[in-house]
């Protein structure tokens, strides 16, 4: 089709842009002479020489996108990328797999966190940055960031901004040029790093090296840790609590800390709903659970209960993966209470993972005015949050996003069940990756990891995570008939 070329020519730009991420890993590898500086080498010249002959060879079909080469070039650029981010990995893990390869680039990339690697604190560390970087670049969407340089590649940024970002953002721009909301997305989300940063290395006195790898995966609500044990491995209290604050901060919409940071005020949190009812799930959850662990016994003091139930509940709620204890350990109802709570404890317009908080208030109204409609038929009621209508168009869109939600969740988890796993282990990795939480239950749980997993699983869990990472309605609408037709 003669747009494939046209689409072609920003994935070459996009690549050449990515062949920079490869720069922070390898001046780390040399900085700490840690050898792994020629899989960085080697990655980034594959990624700028691919993207360069893909650039030249497309550059006379250069043209502004249309609305519908949006989806497409979003699902590739993510394949392209975590192949190239798969390449030092590759190179620099001695016995790695190419399918295990990407299986851990793409985890990075959308901030799932699903690791198949064991021994982390024994790998290189720029091996380590590397993975935590991926989340960092995924979690804002590298898509995102490219936007604020396309128009030096002589291509408009809107679609594709649409086709990346979730939820009322799409439609609400803080500024007026897309460019400019890029930056300043970006801005927000590189302030942040920096105060979790030196928050962890300071208030909680690790190294540098664990401070920017966690602030990395923090903000990103990604997961990936430099520790086999996770946090759970340094058994600090405020280093728990640090990553609390940042990853409660990290599960709101940055359109919500962009309003605040231009009002100097905390009044668009108040106003913002899905703030607020964010908020309250999740450490309403850590309460609750917290409480229920102490009555069961399950930490000798009220305090240890709520310790635990608040960094398990926030980290697993935001979808960030995080283990402080191993909550497999847990009575069944508190274990998966905060691994459901995945699903819904983020924001539209944050890193986050789930179908977002927004999906949820609006299928609760919408569930309640049906219950009124049945005892009312005649009544005339309309869908508000906030005061603020929300239109039919938007509820079926809310809807359909959920059917294939529930059905990606159920077909990723029967495959995985025609391939052997037991039940538990099958059900809960399609939840994990759908929603890009990371650790699931059974034998994906927290005191485990997906180094078990066979090929065709891997493929398989993979793909569920580019999906859940790109909102499923991006990536299964590239392979409708109707999306191919002229």
């Amino acid at each position: 089709m003669n747009r494939l070329p046209v689409i072609g020519h920003v994935l070459g730009g996009l690549l050449m842009v990515f062949a920079a991420t490869f720069l922070l890993p390898l001046g780390w590898s040399l900085a700490v002479g840690d050898g792994a500086h020629r899989g960085f080498v080697a990655a980034a010249a594959i990624c700028l020489g691919a993207g360069a002959l893909l650039w030249a060879l497309t550059r006379r079909y250069r043209r502004e996108l249309e609305p519908r080469d949006g989806p497409l070039l979003v699902v590739l650029a993510w394949l392209l990328m975590a192949v190239a981010a798969a390449v030092p990995l590759k190179l620099e893990i001695a016995g790695l797999s190419p399918t295990r390869a990407f299986f851990e680039a793409m985890a990075g990339l959308t901030t799932t966190g699903a690791t198949v690697l064991s021994g982390l604190e024994h790998l290189p560390q720029s091996v380590n940055i590397w993975r935590h970087a991926m989340q960092w670049y995924g979690g804002m969407g590298i898509i995102v960031m490219a936007v604020a340089i396309l128009p030096m590649l002589g291509v408009g940024g809107m679609q594709l901004f649409k086709a990346e970002m979730a939820g009322p953002i799409k439609e609400n721009k803080l500024t007026p040029r897309i460019t400019q909301t890029a930056k300043a997305l970006w801005l927000i989300y590189i302030g942040l790093t920096l105060a979790c940063m030196l928050s962890l290395r300071y208030l909680a006195g690790v190294s540098w090296f664990d401070a920017v790898c966690h602030a990395f995966s923090t903000l990103a609500l990604g997961g990936f840790s430099n520790r086999d044990a996770s946090v759970g491995g340094f058994d600090s209290q405020v280093f728990e609590m640090v990553l609390v604050v940042f990853m409660l901060l990290a599960a709101l919409s940055f359109a919500t800390h962009f309003r605040a940071l231009q009002a100097r005020s905390v009044e668009p949190y108040l106003r913002d709903p899905e703030a607020r009812a964010v908020w309250l799930l999740l450490l309403g959850s850590s309460v609750g659970v917290g409480l229920y662990l102490y009555l069961n016994d399950t930490w000798p003091t009220l305090a240890e209960a709520l310790r635990h139930a608040l960094f398990n509940a926030v980290s697993l709620g935001t979808s960030s993966g995080f283990t402080g204890s191993d909550y497999e350990q847990w009575p069944a109802f508190a274990a998966l209470w905060i691994f459901l709570l995945a699903c819904v404890g983020s924001s539209a317009g944050s890193t986050g993972g789930g179908i977002k908080m927004i999906r949820a208030l609006i299928l609760l109204r919408q569930t309640a005015r049906e219950l009124r409609r049945i005892v009312h038929p005649r009544a005339v009621s309309r869908l508000a949050i906030d005061g603020q209508i929300i239109e039919n168009g938007v509820i079926f869109a809310v809807l359909g996003f959920m059917l294939l939600w529930g059905l990606t969740q159920l077909g990723v988890a029967l495959l995985l069940l025609a391939t052997g796993l037991d039940p538990l282990s099958a059900f809960s990795a399609a939840v994990a990756t759908v929603n890009n939480l990371g650790p699931a239950l059974g034998a994906f749980g927290p005191s485990g990891n997906y180094a078990q997993l066979t090929d065709p699983q891997a493929w398989l869990l993979t793909i569920a995570m580019l999906a859940g990472r790109l909102e499923l309605l991006t990536f299964f609408v590239v392979l409708t008939p109707a999306f191919w037709r002229r």
